[in-house]
């Protein structure tokens, strides 16, 4: 495989699209003609034979719609990837899985009506790990094809770095969308608990599951979020300075000498750019609270399918069905204190960062670089905390290992205050790109 291009700015690419540049008919072809030349060495995509033609009557109707370009709405003709556990009117959901035809269908999840109210195209079904678990699917890692891409939204992340898409949607239990933004070098934003809505998608944990996309950048993320979070303020940023939180401990040592150095490397820069960092005590119990989320997430899981299962367990792989079998072996009454737990954690984080001042918490993205293998999408643990406070959260591309893999830096914010994080982590983002220079 050849080095990854450029992912695409969703900004520039939505601004040029509207003015004409190119026709739609053209940006079609261009389009299908990058996925038939990149994607059957990366996987990203979930095969389509009709895509081309699909595309092209889209694209289509489309231009006939809106002539004008003063008319055209903000995706207009953007080409979007969309994971494989989210219904898309004229394809196929099939979760990563083997179940039969039709038996996953219904719906069209209402984050897809708003994308294509926006204009955009769906370039298809991106790569999942199985029901958006732990049975990693066939997609490569862009910038080592030896290595993971991460998961279980692997194939929205790869689809964005190598340039094919410069949108992709991808869900979020644990840490779907911001590990393997770090993994394959780009933005992931995964929003407060709720904020978009998770209708129309397969579930797997509802307690936990949140849907996100990938960008080449912020100012992608912040324009993808306008059209699909509830009640986007586009004023309601803040990139004032404030205090970036540091959650020592526990939780922190859980990254990989590679991670570690770098996250300490990139708050010297911060700290010398003048932003005031602040250690912080967060999460001495960290073990309990990962033991809370595991049970929260397999019991729900256990539930989700407990059907499908029951039907087709026989076609589940087995990553997939022991994860259910665990959850099925959960006392509900210990499900039912892991979610007051959550409730009492959550609470403690807000508490704790009102106390302290902290506007942003700061931490690796993942445990370090894309691991080598293709057998397992790799270690959620750095997401954890955040994800169980369903907290909003943002992946930055911060810098490279000595073998190439992208490393990145997690930023979290407050619950519903994903305008500001957005706007703090652009701040952030000109700050690492500047130092990098």
């Amino acid at each position: 495989m050849q080095p990854p291009a450029a992912p695409l700015s969703l900004a520039r690419e939505a601004a040029a699209l509207r003015a004409g540049r190119p026709p739609l008919a053209e940006h079609a072809d261009r389009l299908c003609a990058r996925i038939e030349r990149v994607d059957p060495l990366l996987h990203a995509f979930v095969p389509e034979p009709g895509r081309h033609h699909r595309l092209a009557g889209e694209a289509r109707a489309l231009a006939a719609r809106y002539p004008r370009p003063e008319d055209r709405p903000v995706l207009y003709g953007v080409a979007v990837g969309v994971k494989d556990v989210v219904r898309v009117d004229g394809l196929a959901t099939h979760a990563g899985s083997a179940l039969p035809p039709g038996v996953l269908g219904g719906r069209q999840a209402e984050l897809v009506d708003r994308l294509r109210a926006a204009g955009a195209l769906v370039a298809g079904k991106t790569v999942t790990a199985e029901f958006a678990m732990n049975a990693p699917g066939a997609t490569r890692n862009p910038h080592r094809p030896a290595h993971t891409p991460g998961g279980s939204s692997s194939g929205s992340a790869a689809a964005v770095a190598a340039g094919l898409v410069p949108l992709a949607i991808g869900t979020q239990t644990v840490g779907s969308v911001i590990r393997p933004a770090a993994y394959c070098g780009v933005v992931g934003f995964r929003p407060t608990f709720g904020r978009i809505p998770f209708d129309g998608v397969i579930p797997n944990a509802p307690s936990l599951d949140t849907a996100g996309f990938f960008t080449a950048d912020v100012e992608g993320a912040a324009l993808a979020a306008a059209v699909l979070c509830d009640g986007w303020r586009p004023d309601g940023g803040d990139d004032a300075p404030c205090v970036l939180g540091v959650p020592a401990g526990p939780y922190l040592d859980q990254a990989g000498p590679v991670a570690a150095a770098a996250f300490a490397a990139q708050l010297e820069t911060l700290a010398a750019a003048g932003l005031t960092l602040r250690r912080v005590d967060l999460i001495p119990d960290f073990d309990e609270v990962a033991r809370h989320l595991r049970t929260v997430s397999r019991y729900e899981a256990a539930q989700t399918h407990i059907d499908w299962f029951a039907r087709f367990g026989g076609l589940y792989r087995h990553e997939t069905a022991a994860a259910v079998r665990h959850g099925q072996e959960i006392d509900p009454d210990d499900y039912l204190a892991a979610l007051r737990a959550r409730a009492h954690f959550a609470a403690r984080v807000a508490e704790v960062a009102a106390r302290e001042g902290v506007g942003l918490w700061l931490a690796p993205a993942a445990t370090g670089p894309a691991p080598l293998g293709l057998d397992s999408t790799g270690d959620a643990v750095m997401s954890v905390p955040w994800s169980y406070a369903g907290l909003p959260a943002v992946t930055l591309p911060a810098g490279r290992s000595t073998e190439g893999l992208p490393l990145g830096l997690q930023c979290v914010g407050a619950a519903g205050a994903d305008e500001r994080l957005l706007a703090r982590a652009a701040m952030l983002e000109r700050l690492l790109a500047a130092a990098a220079r």
